[in-house]
């Protein structure tokens, strides 16, 4: 049908209805009468507002039929059709900014209602965590822990129950499970206890404190960056995730024939008490002590290994700072007051030389005289030629930079003779190679030049003729001190060293193996295949030597020297030594440590998952630690130290490394935050770090 046969059509229908027709009319700013083919499908659509449909319109016969039927219906039946017609303008939307503006209302009385949610369920949960029941009730304790029997070398009493043996169901089904003993309370104790299957041992822990502290941020809670409560984590909390006990006291020694351990402790009259702890495996994580290097005059030192030592450095800075700002106070000893000096450039004392300068620069001069800050001195002193010198070289020039800008004294090749009530002695080497000593005014010096033996383990390794190594207790593979009965005790952490002894092993392999094949071990000579399966043994036993022993065919060929295809005795010890030689004692790290904790952890707990099988087939002797589990690798993650407002990474792998400022601040806090024992104490950091960023440090004396 043509378009204007469809117009004439609609202005029919249109005037059949006079609303619609109105409205059409007052659409297009016509009169009924004036009403076109062309206009009213235009009229119709706008008084609809229906949509245009592009292109000519096209009427089928349905259509027309279906019309015509509808013209018959409405011709019966009176249809009314009501719309309004309104000539009001259509409103205008909202500004884009009202828009914003009451979506933003909407988004922070959501948050607010959120948070008025959290606060009052959090009230709600504080309610239910407050107890008023008063009523004793009895508690069953075996008579032997109120009066523990004597016995022993020394006739001391015998703590074989303890008096919370029988306090609820875990522990009492315990009483008759293998005696785990731990000494320490150490980064290797907690990892251990994370670790270890709760229903598996009888787990007792002794430690002089009872807390466990996160020592790598020790530096920065010495100068109120961060709190010191937010560094330790209540021993108890930890020991009861394995249902164990917990002991504040010291250990003292051991009778290993009788596998018991001497604890000493001070009781409530202030007298040395002793007694024993019996043990069937005890794991030795004391620890260890400040190295003196036999510089007289350490008393006037402070140490930076507790959290003891923390508060006591802080307490000493502030006091040098308030002494310093008295009006009595002459010009040479405000001078000497605000003379920091830290012995030692390891991580340790980089970071603290770090914050004592971030203290001074952003805090200082807020609340104390600005001439305090002109007058202060940080100096660094390091025996060796760089600051970090376990780190890579690019990282040690760094900081050393890094120092320089921010006027810290950094004295390298510098070794301290001697130090007084008020100043240091030190010794240099001038240009010409000559020993010349100098002299440093100090008002705080910090000692941290490494580690030494703690007495405990001196004490353990005088008994063991073995025990050469005189700054740790010498372990093999599988972290067993050397000397004790096999598969007894375990020593992990500064106290302990892992022997390599790769050529003395081989040695003794190689005699065996000449003797399989009845030949004399200077006659043995090995194939490249009997090579392979020597270094497979080696690998197994010694992990950290698999780096070395990377390309087989490459040592073979260098040590062949006759060019004969086989390796005979001398040049296979020859070999081994030069391997030997390259293994170094791994670090006296937390990151050792953890590793350590977790490796015997993963190995308890297989023990006793195989320990039915082994008892069904009387197995309880031999290396039974080398049957059920590998043996130790030490996989070093990277090292990071701060250096003010800066950080350093030394990621270990190919000499990545990584240097930066804020950026590398926040990714070396992330780190450290990670890390951290329990939810509480991240909690606590981040409040720290927060106060730090709102309010300063704090610089209260309490």
């Amino acid at each position: 049908m043509p378009p204007q046969r469809v117009g004439y059509a609609l202005v029919a229908g249109l005037r059949a209805f006079p609303s619609i027709t109105t409205r059409c009319s007052l659409l297009l700013g016509r009169s009924q009468t004036q009403l076109s083919p062309i206009a009213a499908p235009i009229g119709l659509i706008r008084a609809f507002r229906l949509p245009r449909i592009a292109g000519p319109t096209r009427i089928t016969p349905s259509l027309l039929l279906a019309s015509k039927q509808w013209r018959t219906r409405t011709a019966s039946t009176p249809l009314t059709l009501s719309r309004r017609v309104s000539i009001e303008a259509i409103p205008r939307r909202k500004s884009r900014f009202v828009r914003l503006f009451l979506r933003t209302l909407v988004f922070f009385g959501f948050v607010g209602l959120t948070v008025t949610a959290v606060v009052v369920a959090f009230f709600i949960y504080d309610a239910t965590t407050y107890r008023s029941n008063s009523e004793k009730v009895d508690i069953p304790v075996p008579e032997l822990a109120l009066h523990p029997r004597r016995g022993g070398p020394k006739n001391l009493p015998i703590a074989e129950y303890l008096i919370d043996d029988e306090d609820d169901p875990e522990r009492t089904s315990q009483v008759d499970k293998p005696r785990l003993v731990i000494l320490g309370g150490g980064w290797g104790t907690v990892a251990l206890l994370k670790t270890l299957r709760p229903t598996d041992y009888h787990v007792t822990v002794v430690s002089p404190e009872g807390y466990f502290v996160f020592t790598p941020m020790l530096p920065s809670a010495t100068v109120g960056t961060i709190e010191l409560r937010s560094l330790v984590e209540p021993l108890r909390r930890i020991v009861a995730r394995v249902h164990g006990h917990f002991i504040k006291a010291e250990a003292y020694d051991v009778e290993f024939s009788e596998k018991l351990v001497e604890i000493k402790q001070v009781n409530s009259r202030g007298e040395t008490e002793h007694f024993y702890l019996p043990y069937d495996k005890l794991v030795i994580g004391v620890g260890s002590k400040t190295n003196p290097h036999g510089v007289k005059g350490l008393e006037h030192c402070n140490f930076l290994k507790t959290i003891d030592d923390a508060g006591m450095i802080r307490e000493k800075i502030l006091l040098n700072l308030e002494r310093a700002c008295l009006p009595t106070t002459p010009d040479e000893e405000r001078r000497r007051l605000l003379s920091f000096v830290i012995c030692g450039g390891g991580p340790t004392g980089v970071e603290f030389a770090a914050e004592i300068y971030d203290l001074l620069n952003e805090d200082l001069t807020r609340y104390f005289p600005k001439i305090l800050r002109n007058e202060v001195s940080v100096h660094l002193i390091q025996s060796r030629g760089h600051i970090l010198n376990t780190y890579d070289e690019a990282l040690s020039v760094y900081a050393e930079d890094r120092f320089a800008r921010e006027q810290v004294d950094v004295l390298t090749n510098s070794r301290v003779k001697e130090i007084q009530e008020d100043k240091i002695l030190f010794t240099q080497k001038d240009k010409q190679g000559n020993i010349i000593t100098k002299e440093l005014p100090m008002g705080f010096c910090l000692w941290s030049t490494g580690v030494s033996q703690a007495d405990f383990s001196k004490r353990l390794a005088a008994k063991l003729e073995v025990q050469t190594n005189k700054h740790a207790l010498e372990t093999d593979t599988h972290l067993r001190v050397s000397g004790t009965p096999l598969g007894d005790i375990y020593a992990i952490g500064d106290c302990s060293t892992v022997q390599n002894n790769v050529a003395d092993h081989l040695v003794t392999f190689l005699r065996g193996l000449a003797w399989e094949k009845g030949k004399e071990p200077e006659q043995l000579k090995l194939s490249f295949r009997e090579w392979r399966d020597v270094a497979a043994r080696i690998k197994k036993r010694f992990p950290q030597a698999s780096d070395h022993l990377r390309r087989l065919d490459k040592l073979f060929h260098e040590h062949d020297v006759d060019q004969s295809g086989q390796l005979d005795f001398q040049e296979l010890s020859d070999l081994v030594t030069k391997i030997d030689n390259k293994l170094t004692s791994l670090p006296a790290t937390a990151q050792r440590a953890h590793q350590q904790g977790v490796y015997l952890g993963r190995k308890f707990n297989k023990i006793a998952q195989c320990a039915p099988g082994m008892s069904l087939n009387e197995m309880d002797y031999g290396d039974l630690d080398d049957a059920v589990y590998k043996a130790f690798e030490y996989k070093h993650l990277g090292s990071l130290a701060y250096v003010g407002n800066a950080a350093v990474f030394d990621f270990g792998v190919g000499g990545l490394t990584f240097a930066g400022g804020l950026m590398a601040v926040y990714l070396w806090r992330s780190v450290y935050f990670a890390q951290s024992v329990s939810l509480r104490t991240r909690i606590l950091l981040a409040m720290d770090w927060s106060k730090r960023a709102l309010f300063g440090r704090d610089f209260s004396r309490y």
